[in-house]
This record gives C-alpha cells, sequence and structure tokens, in this order.
C-alpha cells in the first residue's frame, strides 16, 4: 500500500511537468516558510500578551524533535525510493541518509503543532504547509508516504509532550525578563517602561 501510493504520486509527477519547479523549490527551500511562521508566532502572542511560553518553545520543540529524528532514521535505515525502485521521476537531490522518518516532516510537524498552542489560525496555515511539504517530499522522489506521515507524528508528539514538561519553567524565565531591559521582545514596550516596572536598588 505504501508503495503503490508513493507510486501513483510518481505517476501524477511525472504527468504534472508544470509542477515539477514549484514543488521541488518548496521541498528544498519550504524550510524558510517555516521560519517565518515562528517568528508570526512570536509576534502575534507578543501583541496579544496570551501564548508567549508556546511561541517561545516552538522552535526549541522543532530543534528537539530532529534531533529525536536522527537516531530513529539511524536505527531504520530505510532506502530511498529513488535507491529502491528503478524508473521513477526523481526531482530531488540524490541523497545517502535513511528516508523514514521524514525530517522535513518532522520539522514541519513539529512547527504546526507548537504554532496550534499560539494561535488555531495560525497554527492550521502551519498545517496546511506541513501538508503541502510532505506532498512536495514525496512528489519530488525523495520519501514514502510512511515517511512523511511517521515525521509528522512525531514532530508533533515531540512538542506537545516537551511543552507539556517545559511551559512552566519558560514561564517563570519569561516572568524575569519581564522586568528587564528585554521586556520589549515579550510585549509592546519600551526599555524605559521595564526600567519603571524593576524594583529599585537600594
Amino acid at each position: 500500500m505504501n508503495t503503490r501510493l508513493f507510486l501513483e504520486i510518481n505517476d501524477l509527477a511525472r504527468a504534472t511537468p508544470w509542477l515539477h519547479a514549484p514543488l521541488a523549490d518548496y521541498a528544498k527551500y519550504g524550510v524558510l516558510l517555516f521560519a517565518a511562521l515562528l517568528l508570526a508566532g512570536w509576534w502575534i502572542a507578543r501583541q496579544r500578551g496570551v501564548g508567549l511560553p508556546a511561541a517561545v518553545w516552538a522552535p526549541f520543540g522543532m530543534l528537539l524533535a530532529v534531533a529525536v529524528n536522527q537516531p530513529i532514521v539511524s536505527a531504520v535505515h530505510e532506502r530511498r525510493p529513488y535507491t529502491a525502485l528503478p524508473g521513477i521521476v526523481v526531482l530531488a537531490d540524490r541523497s545517502t541518509d535513511p528516508s523514514f522518518p521524514s525530517d522535513h516532516a518532522t520539522m514541519a510537524g513539529a512547527v504546526a503543532a507548537g504554532l496550534l498552542l499560539v494561535s488555531w489560525r495560525l497554527g492550521l496555515l502551519a498545517v496546511a504547509a506541513a501538508a503541502v511539504m510532505g506532498f512536495a517530499r514525496i512528489y519530488i522522489g525523495a520519501h514514502y508516504p510512511s515517511d512523511v506521515l511517521a515525521g509528522f507524528a512525531l514532530g508533533a508528539a515531540v512538542t506537545l509532550v516537551g511543552y507539556l514538561l517545559a511551559r512552566r519553567p519558560i514561564a517563570l524565565g519569561l516572568d524575569q525578563l519581564d522586568r528587564t531591559r528585554l521586556r520589549p521582545l515579550l510585549r509592546p514596550g519600551s526599555a524605559a517602561a521595564a526600567d519603571q516596572a524593576a524594583p529599585a536598588r537600594p
């Protein structure tokens, strides 16, 4: 079933040469969109004054998820589709790295889960971006569908479980930063306002 679905998507790639360039570019450089979405999550939380711990955690959760993925990739050591299936359309830069789970899907799933904790609207946008990323990684011949689905699940799980453990320490740290000159990073305001909010030194 997994290989059959991959081949169906690969047949679609064969029949849609006009999609090759945009999907290949997104599969390779779409990580920049997820970086922009993380920045947007911080900005929204800062402006609203709600969800800032989640916005701070989201990039760290993403990095942690990708790190957790590495030993799994090495242990499973699944061959890439283009090394296992002759005659398929390959738009990806060929790599010797194993295929399962997909690093890109892990990253995308982690970012989407993290941003859902910040804002449902932004989170749903990230979910859509992640879905396109997953499809693109299959379309270019870099991954099987199972690689992508496992990456989504792993990324989301690491981010959500990590946030449950980290949100309280993060909130306490943000409370401390709120009394420093870094306050403008946490909420609209100025360094002067932070000086006024800080307790006077004897």
